[in-house]
C-alpha cells in the first residue's frame, strides 16, 4: 500500500526549504516533491502549483485567509490592503478545483461570509459608501470564485447575505446586484437542495423589481437564475422539484418576461428572454397565458428580423415546440403563418446541423395528427428544402431521426403528399440512413411505411408455448 502525505505536510517542507535553505519558491516545491518521491510516497493527493509567497514560504490561498480573518476582527481596516488581499484570493481560486477545495477547508467561505455581513452593517450607517462597495465587489468575486463548482459550500448564512445584497439601494451598484445574481446561479448547479432553500426564502420578491428593460446585462444574469432555479441534476435527489418551482417562477414572471421581448433588440439578450420563457411554460395554462399575452406574434417578429443569428432561431423554434404542447396553441402558431418562418430558416441556415435539427423537431410537433397544419407546412415547398437539409447532414444521427418523425408525420394523414416526396429522392436518402444510423431505424421505418415505400419488417421476439393453445 502506498504511503500518503497531508498538503500540510507537503507545505511545511516547502516552507521549510524556502526559510531554512534560502530557496526560491519553484526550487523549493521541486526539492520537496523529490524527497518524497525517494521517500515511495504517492503525491497524487497533493497539490503541487500552489503559488507560495517567498517571504514567509507559506501557501498565498493560506495566508490570505488568515490575513483576511485577521482583518475581520480588527476595528481599523487597511481597506487597500484588504482589496488586494480578496484580489489574491479571487485569482488564487480561480486556478482549479483543487484550489477552491483547500481554500474551503482553510475557512475562505466563512471568512468571506462574516466580512460580507460586516461590510453591509457599516455601509448603512458609515458615509464612506465607495469604499464600502469596493469590499463588496472584491468579496463577491471571491466567493463567485470559491463557490464554483463547490455548491455544498453555499449555506444559511450565505443565503442571508444574499437577500441583504438583494435588498441594497440598487443606484451605481449594478456590478453587486450582477455579482450576487453569478453567486446565487453558482450555488444551484447541482444541488436541489439549494435550490428548494433559496426557493423558501423572499428571494423572487426582491428579484422582481430588477426585471426592468434598463439593462440588457442585469437582464441575462436575472434571467439565468430563473433557468438555475428549475434545473433538475443532483443526482444524489431522487426527486426533484424542477416542475413546482418553474410554476413558482411563471406565476410571477412569465408575463412580465413575454412583454419585455419588445424592448430589446440585442440579440443575446432576446435569446435569453426565449430560453427563459420556454424553461417555464411547463403547464397547459402557462403556454396559453403567452399566447394570449401576444407572445407568438412578438416571436415571430423577432424570428423574421433575425434569420441570420444561429442562437436565438435556435432558442425560438425550442419555445414554439414547448408551447405547441397545448393543442390550442399549436393551433394558433400554425394559422398566425409560422410555416414560411420555419422554410426561411431552413433556406438561411441549411449548413448548421443545430438549427437544422430544431426545425425539423419543430415541424415534427407542428405536424403532429393535424392534417390542416400538414398541407400548411406542404404548400409552402418546404418538401425539398427539408429532403436536402437532410442530403446535407446524412453523417448526423439526430438530423436523420428528426427529419423521419416530421415526413412521417406531414404524410400519415396526407397521403397525396408521398409522390411529390419521394420524387425528391426521400426514399433512398432514408434507406441509406437506416443503413448509417441504425439505433434509429424504427423511426425510419415508419417515415418509409407511411411514404408507401417497401419496408422490411422484422419480428424482433417471438415466445414459444410450453403448452400447446386450444383452438
Amino acid at each position: 500500500m502506498a504511503k500518503i502525505i497531508s498538503q500540510d505536510t507537503f507545505d511545511g517542507v516547502v516552507q521549510e526549504n524556502v526559510l531554512e535553505f534560502s530557496m526560491s519558491p519553484a526550487e523549493a516545491k521541486e526539492e520537496t516533491i523529490k524527497q518524497f518521491e525517494a521517500q515511495g510516497i504517492n503525491l497524487a493527493n497533493i497539490i503541487k502549483d500552489l503559488a507560495v509567497n517567498p517571504q514567509s514560504g507559506k501557501p498565498l490561498i493560506n495566508e490570505m485567509v488568515d490575513k483576511i480573518k485577521t482583518h475581520i476582527g480588527q476595528k481599523e481596516a487597511d481597506t487597500p490592503q484588504l482589496l488586494d488581499q480578496l484580489a489574491i484570493l479571487d485569482e488564487e481560486c480561480q486556478k482549479s478545483l483543487a484550489h477552491r477545495v483547500l481554500a474551503g477547508k482553510n475557512g475562505a467561505h466563512d471568512a468571506l461570509i462574516t466580512l460580507l455581513e460586516q461590510t453591509l452593517a457599516a455601509a448603512e450607517t458609515e458615509p464612506e459608501r465607495d469604499q464600502h462597495d469596493a469590499v463588496l465587489k472584491k468579496c463577491l468575486q471571491a466567493v463567485n470564485s470559491l463557490t464554483n463548482k463547490q455548491p455544498d459550500l453555499f449555506d444559511a448564512e450565505a443565503m442571508a447575505v444574499v437577500l441583504k445584497l438583494l435588498a441594497l439601494k440598487q443606484e451605481n451598484r449594478l456590478e453587486i446586484t450582477i455579482l450576487t445574481l453569478q453567486w446565487l446561479q453558482k450555488a444551484c448547479i447541482m444541488h436541489e437542495v439549494n435550490r428548494q432553500n433559496i426557493m423558501n426564502t423572499p428571494a423572487l420578491k426582491l428579484l422582481k423589481p430588477l426585471l426592468t428593460k434598463d439593462n440588457a446585462r442585469l437582464m441575462s444574469e436575472l434571467t439565468a437564475v430563473f433557468r438555475f432555479l428549475v434545473l433538475d441534476d443532483d443526482i444524489r435527489m431522487e426527486f426533484g422539484c424542477a416542475h413546482e418551482h418553474a410554476r413558482q417562477i411563471a406565476n410571477e414572471f412569465l408575463l412580465p418576461l413575454v412583454e419585455l421581448l419588445p424592448a430589446y433588440q440585442e440579440v443575446d439578450v432576446l435569446g435569453d428572454l426565449l430560453l427563459t420563457i420556454g424553461t417555464l411554460a411547463v403547464r397547459q395554462e402557462l403556454c396559453t397565458a403567452i399566447d394570449e399575452a401576444g407572445g407568438l406574434k412578438t416571436i415571430f417578429e423577432i424570428m423574421s428580423n433575425n434569420l441570420e443569428e444561429v442562437r436565438l432561431n435556435r432558442e425560438a423554434l425550442k419555445l414554439l415546440r414547448a408551447m405547441a404542447g397545448h393543442d390550442a396553441v399549436k393551433a394558433h402558431i400554425v394559422n398566425q403563418g409560422v410555416a414560411p418562418i420555419i422554410k426561411q430558416l431552413l433556406e438561411t441556415h441549411q449548413s448548421n446541423e443545430n438549427i437544422v435539427a430544431a426545425a425539423l423537431a419543430c415541424i415534427t410537433t407542428l405536424t403532429l395528427r393535424v392534417k390542416e397544419h400538414s398541407t400548411a407546412f406542404f404548400e409552402t415547398g418546404i418538401a425539398e428544402v427539408l429532403v436536402e437539409a437532410m442530403r446535407t447532414h446524412s453523417s448526423n444521427k439526430i438530423v436523420q431521426r428528426n427529419g423521419a418523425w416530421a415526413i412521417r408525420n406531414m404524410v400519415s394523414r396526407s397521403r397525396s403528399q408521398c409522390e411529390t416526396w419521394i420524387s425528391f429522392g426521400v426514399e433512398d436518402l432514408l434507406n441509406t440512413a437506416m443503413t448509417e444510423h441504425p439505433s434509429v431505424a424504427q423511426d425510419i421505418k415508419a417515415a418509409l411505411r407511411d411514404l408507401g415505400c417497401t419496408v422490411q419488417l422484422r419480428e424482433e421476439w417471438t415466445g414459444t408455448a410450453e403448452k400447446k393453445i386450444a383452438a
